[in-house]
């Protein structure tokens, strides 16, 4: 036996270990868009609405009404500004725009986590695609797909210029 053989023999071992070991991992689907339908009439009509939108800016702009009625009533916190003067206004103003601000962006960002979390799961891109063409009415535009398990390239539900609907890479 040669010295050299075992050390070879490893080698090769590890090498066919490598080889085996790089194939053995799930393939990412290819980055490409979906067309799921030529048309997207009725997509998303059987899915209930949330408070996004214009819901979410009538809440807002409630909550700025409600602060700026208190603000306007209070005696303001600096002592050169006289109650119900236009610097008062200007204070109450910024003040509860502030408030409209905040209340819109923690709406937007608890509107997204939710949206997070109704994240379409799949397997496959074909029982992605078919189950999407057989519940067109219950998915809405913007839906995020994950396919494989793969969070690191997900799928997004959209309507293409031409007015079809696809499954388009995030």
């Amino acid at each position: 036996m040669s010295p050299g053989l075992p050390t070879r023999v490893l080698a090769l071992l590890v090498a066919l270990a490598t080889a085996s070991v790089g194939c053995a991992h799930t393939q990412l689907p290819e980055r490409k868009v979906y067309v799921i339908s030529e048309d997207a009439s009725g997509v998303g009509s059987n899915v209930e609405r949330g408070t996004g939108g214009a819901g979410a800016e009538a809440y807002c702009s409630e909550m700025e009404k409600q602060c700026f009625t208190k603000c306007w009533r209070r005696k303001p916190k600096i002592d050169s500004i006289k109650k119900g003067s236009e610097r008062h206004h200007e204070e109450c103003t910024t003040t509860c725009l502030k408030v409209f601000n905040d209340c819109v962006k923690e709406l937007e960002e608890r509107e997204r986590q939710e949206s997070q979390k109704k994240a379409l799961h799949f397997p496959t891109m074909d029982a992605a695609i078919n189950w999407i063409r057989e519940h067109k009415t219950e998915v809405a535009v913007g839906t995020v797909v994950v396919v494989a398990g793969v969070i690191a390239a997900p799928y997004v539900i959209a309507i293409a210029a031409g007015g079809a609907l696809v499954l388009a890479p995030l």
